[in-house]
């Protein structure tokens, strides 16, 4: 195989530079992905701090990725040489232990990151097993589907394992890259859906973005007048928040599910979980059958990320811009290394 070309950071913070690597001879179930687009996500921001003490450099940030499979290896199922496929977070798992074999692949002890010990998405060719490139249904813009593909995907995954139902009352903790996806979908999935947001510049873009409701998730008195009465809330948010507020705001048997990597603990008291049969939850991205699920689903109501693009070329502005949290919503590069 040739030369990839791609962006890469030395170590930790430093800006991204030309790069070039030999990506070494095709697995048998490995698929090969020429990029057009690729999302850049906050998780790549951390990886390029190593903000989790997992990164290995040279770094090549990019799991949100869009393109076209240019070559395949023998064993190659599903997915085939000339379709247009997306791939997220995870490139490969073991396919053989009890979760891939019940379906629950993003689950696999030894799922591979497709940004951790390895190349990712900010080149002009990037890799993964077959069964992680799920193929664009029509319908469903390209330039627009990379951040489906992580920051979608980890919103849509809990719609699926909780059993959201249509006529569930649910809220959304945080309006941002990810609680601007998971708006969109709640909308479309039927529910009533109520916006907690900190900044109440974003009511009317809360409420734009597919919400009924909107709360400040910092007025106990507006947290007071919902409580008891929402079946779901799923937060997004990787900071600290009013845990027994939302508790609270949960009609019996509701559920608080996280997907934001909170880094303190989360403190609750027992007794209003006891007393309600309320839970806490979290989960990882989704499945590669979930994930085919949510991009049809996305292409059935035209759901797509509110997005900001920049060429590929422009990948440190790309990143200060995100730092500085001026991105509305998500950030995508598109491949000009030619």
């Amino acid at each position: 195989m040739s030369t990839v070309k791609a962006y890469a950071a030395t170590a930790a913070g430093k800006p991204l530079e030309p790069f070039e690597f030999d990506p070494g001879a095709l697995g048998d179930e490995q698929v090969e992905i020429a990029v057009s687009h690729c999302g850049m996500c906050h998780s790549d921001l951390s990886m390029w701090q190593n903000g989790w003490g997992m990164t290995a450099y040279p770094f090549v940030p990019g799991h949100e990725v869009v393109g076209t499979i240019v070559a395949a290896g023998d064993h190659v199922k599903k997915v085939k040489v000339g379709q247009r496929v997306g791939l997220g977070w995870y490139s490969q798992s073991c396919m053989a232990c009890p979760q891939c074999l019940g379906g629950d692949h993003n689950l696999c002890a030894t799922v591979e990151g497709t940004i951790v010990h390895r190349h990712g998405g900010f080149a002009d060719r990037v890799r993964c097993h077959w069964a992680w490139a799920a193929v664009l249904p029509e319908g469903l813009d390209p330039a627009k589907a990379g951040p489906l593909f992580c920051g979608g995907i980890t919103v849509f995954n809990p719609l699926v394992q909780c059993g959201v139902q249509p006529t569930d009352r649910v809220g959304v903790v945080g309006i941002g890259g990810l609680g601007h996806l998971a708006l969109k979908f709640l909308r479309a999935w039927g529910c009533e859906v109520t916006a907690f947001t900190s900044s109440e510049s974003k009511r009317e873009e809360a409420l734009g973005l597919g919400a009924h409701h909107v709360v400040s998730s910092r007025d106990s008195a507006q947290l007071g007048k919902i409580a008891g009465s929402l079946n779901f809330i799923l937060s997004t948010v990787n900071a600290t928040m009013d845990w027994q507020a939302l508790i609270g705001a949960l009609a019996p048997r509701g559920r608080l599910h996280t997907v934001g990597a909170v880094a303190e603990p989360i403190s609750l008291a027992a007794f209003p979980l006891l007393s309600g049969q309320k839970s806490l939850s979290g989960s990882p991205l989704g499945s590669p059958a979930t994930t085919q699920t949510m991009i049809e689903f996305c292409a059935r109501h035209s759901i797509a990320p509110t997005a900001e693009f920049f060429p590929m070329s422009r990948v440190n502005d790309a990143f200060e811009h995100l730092h500085a949290g001026k991105a509305r919503y998500r950030i995508i590069l598109e491949n000009d290394l030619g």
